[in-house]
């Protein structure tokens, strides 16, 4: 319990996870509001079975963002077909389809795959006709042929998501991104485990075990480090580790409290909290030189920074008006003013991509929910109906927040868009997952 847990701790001594599918994302709301759309399964054009069905990914992709509704496959009105030419308009003449996809797979020797696919405009192919018939280019929105190998299918996959989703939405899609998270099995001898894997889940990979507790990981701007709070010295440090060279270093082990690192928009600071000189007060640190700059200095206690993404603010959390509520001080002048009135607390806020909203923990009548609140208005919705949420993550995007609850009583992740219309759980197998992190758009 990154946020409560901690902040619990706070008030009482001042101190404060193979490659496979771990995640099983359960859609639990959400699917009767989203867009319609049709994934046709790529057709495949060779010998035997295909490798893998790249469009099974897609419709998966789409599904989880919430935005769309794949339709059944089967209720296609159409079937083999990989090209706009091909399209018969009347087929479709019936459907709230708005786009269809289409592609097709072809060997080309030496391992590599000849991936096309196309994306029709549904909407487009049913407004009447004027001047004869419509050409089936004039009808295609988004195109791509590449070589790719079998290992990359999935990831390829991913950026054909990411490129209807755009061409839909005019959002960037954020399906080729990844999570960290700390898996907790006290069944294992060493029980913390800093894992990271793709979005979905796939690809998971075990950064760090320790005996003693991973907490609070979060990525660098990159998306290329982690920055997390290790007790396996029997003390909080904080720990920035290269998740490819696994190299690591230890920026932060004053006396006290170590915790709740967070980049800099630009990657060169760490804002953090420490309790050196007594209560827990934020901080940046220069990680280059190892500069301190002390920046609240308060009786009472100020923790969870989060970055403004101009990297001129930052918004905290700070029992100082009595109970915890969330602060904003600009870094220039020192200036501080409170942002959260609702509700009986307000915890763990982060500011979404375009700083128009902040997302944070909301206790009212003693339930923990994630809410958002519009920076401008400042009306602030509950976004989650479980209890006991904690620790939000935003896709860089800004569309979906991942963070953790309390499931048949463990600890797993679930995700919410960010109206609060699609809901998701992603169980897991052993142990209990906690503290998300939802990396940055990502280069490699």
């Amino acid at each position: 319990m990154k946020i409560i847990g901690k902040w619990l701790l706070l008030f009482v001594i001042f101190i404060v996870s193979p490659v496979k599918a771990a995640l099983d994302i359960v859609i639990t709301e959400g699917v009767d509001a989203a867009r319609p759309i049709a994934v046709a399964p790529f057709v495949w054009d060779g010998i035997g079975e295909a490798p893998q069905q790249l469009a099974d990914v897609v419709m998966s992709d789409l599904t989880r963002s919430g935005t769309f509704s794949p339709i059944d496959v089967r209720a296609l009105p159409q079937q083999g077909i990989f090209t706009a030419k091909d399209f018969r308009s009347a087929d479709w003449a019936n459907t709230e389809v708005e786009a269809l996809l289409v592609g097709r797979v072809k060997p080309y020797g030496n391992g590599q795959y000849q991936v096309n696919f196309e994306l029709i405009d549904l909407i487009k192919s049913q407004l009447p006709q004027t001047n004869g018939l419509l050409d089936p280019k004039d009808l295609v929105l988004d195109k791509s042929e590449v070589l790719i190998s079998e290992s990359q299918f999935r990831s390829y996959a991913h950026m054909i998501s990411n490129r209807v989703y755009e061409k839909l939405t005019g959002i960037r899609g954020a399906f080729l991104t990844r999570i960290a998270y700390v898996v907790v099995d006290h069944n294992q001898a060493s029980p913390f485990q800093l894992m990271i894997s793709d979005y979905d889940g796939y690809n998971e990979n075990m950064l760090l075990r320790s005996k003693e507790p991973l907490m609070s990981p979060v990525w660098s701007p990159n998306g290329r480090k982690l920055a997390y709070v290790s007790f396996e010295n029997r003390k909080a440090e904080v720990f920035i580790q290269d998740i490819f060279t696994q190299a690591r270093i230890k920026v932060s082990s004053t006396p006290g409290i170590n915790g709740a690192p967070v980049f800099s928009p630009d990657g060169k600071k760490l804002a953090l909290t420490l309790s050196k000189d007594g209560q827990p007060e934020l901080y940046t640190l220069d990680i280059a030189t190892k500069r301190l700059h002390r920046v609240t200095n308060h009786y009472a206690i100020d923790t969870e920074a989060a970055w403004f993404p101009d990297g001129k603010s930052l918004i905290f959390t700070s029992e100082r008006g009595g109970r915890p509520q969330i602060y904003k001080v600009d870094l220039a002048s020192g200036k501080i003013r409170r942002m959260t009135f609702e509700g009986e607390w307000n915890l763990g806020g982060s500011i979404t991509p375009d700083g128009k909203s902040m997302v944070f923990v909301n206790r009212t009548n003693g339930k923990f929910h994630i809410a958002r609140m519009d920076l401008s208005t400042r009306f602030m919705q509950i976004l989650t109906s479980t209890s006991l949420d904690e620790s939000p993550s935003i896709a860089p995007n800004g569309t979906m927040v991942i963070y953790g609850t309390v499931y048949r009583g463990k600890q797993v992740l679930s995700a919410v868009s960010m109206d609060g219309r699609f809901k998701a759980r992603l169980p897991v197998g052993q142990g209990e997952v906690k503290s998300p992190s939802w990396s940055p758009f990502l280069q490699y």
